[in-house]
């Protein structure tokens, strides 16, 4: 696999702001579980988690520059208050 680009790291980081979203406003819908709600809330943070540790092909090097991480960093911490 190539390393990514620019713009496709800068997409990588706009669509993680669509975890940071379903965490900030999720609440618990009528149609789903307490169990379904913490799941909802698990995979939205692994999945940011997974997104700050993306790597570049030597397996090391972040492909992260000057992004703020505040946003999902704190979206990382509500979630896992939330399960």
């Amino acid at each position: 696999m190539a390393e990514k680009t620019a713009d496709e790291v800068a997409t990588v980081f706009k669509n993680a702001g669509d975890s940071v979203t379903v965490i900030n406003t999720a609440r618990n819908a009528d149609n789903e579980t307490a169990d379904e709600y913490k799941d909802k809330m698990k995979r939205n943070v692994e999945h940011l988690e997974t997104i700050k540790a993306y790597k570049k092909e030597d397996g090391t090097t972040s492909i992260w520059t000057s992004e703020s991480f505040t946003a999902i960093d704190a979206a990382i911490s509500a979630g896992k208050a939330k399960y």
